[in-house]
């Protein structure tokens, strides 16, 4: 009987630079996930890789003196080498440069202007750079990129453009009769509200203003827009073709099971995909998840604050089955993750070093003292015996329910919660009590089967999440990796073979200072050469930052906008955003209230009592359903840093700026 075929996939990782600890999540995510559906026996694809063109990407190797294509192979092997380090199980890593992928992304453009629904026109909007997107004024977030918090700039140029509102009704329909097909279910109810039940625009497609895409073969001076070539890469690498004649791969896999993305990017594949594929009259993905992100604990990651984490450092510092557990136990279903370097250490010392390791090494180390390493089912039971086997065999399904909805974390929790049990049933059983008594060695014998068992029933289903930890147990234990169908028996382990003679440490206890002190001169190695370069030796820019000119204003138009000096006197975050506070100003006699994106750089207890400058007469406006009622003024660096600026003297509230 054929194995069921089930194709999974990451969002293609863009090549701008080396990816921090947040943007590794997702492939190890996708990679226990994949794991997991194998082990229930499905034939898993799995498929990531690199976006590697755009205008963003053009930028970055003028800067650094090399070709784009220089610039992105050294990028692209850089990510295929941190996730090969994470252990990831991919069966193909696609990237945007591939002669396959961008002759048939050719073919895809040609099909839809050939068919109507790409025409030719002129673009005159506003465009983030490092999204690569257009929005328009009603969707800016305190007039920057709704996705980055980053300024756009007026962009105009003659371009292609799809149809998107031809698709609109049905992509509306296709979501409202498919509940599962956008996950979880608030990020449904955000493309609908914001996006689609307004009306789509029509969508850019082609650029003129910069070269480095793929050219529109039969309108060369044009390139395809990102997110046509980008997207289409969960089919080019099956061996889709356009003219009908698919590759194998293709026809068995798709349509995709799961696109696994950040929630940053689900408007693309929620959105503009669908609409791309019943353009093409190609079945839809089955469903897209928009997971959350994972945050520092300590503040927005900044390669200029020489704070950013890597998986490769974390690797060096935990191993990589430790960083594996932390991303996927520590990123909850919906919401942001946090990382920092003290619940790293504390998830190691109590989770895995205590729970796991201390459990497997006790059981190892009796095993041994009490029998030689001998473990047999002696067959002398009590109770705590049935509760511990109820447990065991009652976790295949409590991890696959978990798993069945994406809920990653709580799958690795029921696991734990069987080791757990070990470590309970251990202290209800006494195994040091038994050994001093000749007459219960045979129930002595059975505790200790019945641990070995277990933990080989946990470690089997640890093993898509962790599988070198897994491996490294079944070596001890001398046991082997169950299959789904083994875990519903207890007691396959077989009775009078021998454990490890000297059980290896898991995971070893870690001391808070020395983790501590070595990130600290891990930190300071990073930001010397930084420093280095921005000394301005021989830089005369170091220190200043270029930023596209907007249009002259005359000084009437100034003359409209009035600047004020305001004390801020309360201040709370804005519910169910990420990046909103709201501020009380006081301003002269007045108290305007203002909502700002400035989360990630200010607690709303630093902001009380801070004199700021403020933009009064904006026309008020609502941000996440709050009223705003002007604009609190801020510089922002190069790396998206935001500093509130602020009078150099002391000043009364209601001052004027002119």
């Amino acid at each position: 009987m054929s194995k069921k075929p089930y194709y999974i996939t990451t969002a293609i990782a863009y090549t701008s630079g080396k990816p921090h600890i947040g943007n590794t999540y997702e492939i190890v995510l996708a990679d226990a996930i994949a794991r997991f559906k194998r082990k229930q026996g499905y034939d898993v694809r799995f498929q990531t890789g690199t976006d590697e063109h755009g205008q963003k990407i053009e930028l970055k190797a003028q800067e650094a003196g090399v070709t784009p294509k220089e610039f992105v192979d050294g990028v692209a092997g850089e990510i295929k080498r941190i996730w090969d380090l994470m252990n990831t199980s991919y069966d193909k890593f696609i990237r945007t440069t591939d002669t396959d992928h961008e002759r048939m992304v050719q073919k895809i453009f040609k099909k839809l202007y050939d068919q109507g629904d790409i025409y030719k026109g002129y673009y005159e909007g506003l465009y983030c750079t490092p999204c690569e997107s257009f929005f328009t004024e009603s969707q800016l977030v305190d007039g920057k990129c709704p996705d980055c918090g980053r300024p756009v700039g007026k962009a105009k140029e003659e371009a292609y453009f799809f149809k998107m509102s031809k698709y609109a009704d049905r992509l509306i329909e296709h979501i409202n009769t498919h509940p599962e097909f956008i996950q979880p279910e608030s990020r449904k109810n955000e493309m609908m509200n914001n996006f689609l039940l307004p009306g789509l625009q029509d969508l850019c497609v082609s650029r003129t203003s910069f070269s480095w895409g793929i050219p529109v073969d039969f309108d060369p001076k044009h390139v395809t827009y990102v997110w046509l070539d980008a997207l289409t890469n969960y089919i080019t690498g099956l061996g889709y073709d356009a003219d009908g004649n698919h590759g194998e791969l293709y026809k068995k896999y798709w349509p995709a099971d799961l696109h696994l993305i950040g929630k940053d990017i689900i408007r693309f594949h929620t959105i503009y995909w669908p609409i791309f594929l019943m353009a093409l009259d190609i079945p839809l993905p089955k469903q897209v998840f928009g997971h959350p992100w994972l945050l520092q604990g300590d503040g927005k990651m900044s390669k200029s604050k020489g704070n950013v984490i890597y998986a490769d450092d974390l690797a060096d510092l935990f191993g990589v089955d430790a960083v594996r557990y932390f991303v996927l136990h520590e990123m909850p279903f919906e919401n942001d993750g946090v990382i920092t370097w003290e619940l790293l250490v504390e998830r190691m010392n109590s989770d895995l070093a205590n729970t796991l390791g201390n459990l497997v090494n006790r059981t190892i180390s009796m095993s041994n003292k009490y029998f030689g390493g001998v473990v047999a089912n002696g067959g002398v039971t009590d109770g705590y015996d049935k509760d511990l086997m109820d447990v065991a065999l009652d976790t295949k399904g409590n991890v696959i329910a978990r798993m069945d909805r994406l809920r990653v974390a709580d799958a690795i929790t029921e696991i734990f919660n069987l080791f757990k049990r070990c470590n309970k049933y251990i202290d209800e059983t006494t195994p040091w009590l038994l050994a001093k008594d000749p007459g219960q060695k045979d129930r002595l014998s059975t505790v200790l089967y019945n641990l070995v068992e277990s933990i080989t029933i946990g470690a089997s289903l640890l093993a898509p999440f962790m599988p070198e930890t897994a491996e490294r147990i079944f070596a001890q234990l001398n046991s082997s990796e169950r299959s789904m169908d083994e875990l519903e028996i207890f007691g396959l382990y077989e009775s009078g073979k021998k454990v490890i003679e000297k059980p290896e440490i898991l995971f070893a206890r870690l001391d808070m200072k020395e983790v501590i002190d070595k990130v600290d001169a891990m930190y300071a190695s990073r930001k010397a050469p930084e420093a280095e370069e921005a000394s301005g030796e021989n830089d005369d820019k170091a220190d200043v930052i270029d930023i596209e000119p907007k249009e002259e204003i005359t000084f009437e138009d100034f003359g409209k906008m009035q600047f004020q000096v305001g004390e801020i006197i309360a201040c709370e975050a804005v519910k169910k955003s990420r990046k909103l506070l709201c501020s009380q100003v006081k301003i002269g006699s007045q108290v305007k209230q203002i909502v700002s994106g400035i989360k990630a750089h200010y607690t709303p207890e630093e902001m009380v009592g801070k004199k700021v400058m403020v933009l009064v007469n904006l026309k008020p406006a609502k941000l996440a359903g709050v009223l705003s009622e002007g604009m609190l003024l801020c510089a922002e660096d190069a790396d998206g840093n935001l500093a509130l600026v602020t009078p150099e003297k002391d000043m009364p509230a209601g001052a004027e700026i002119c």
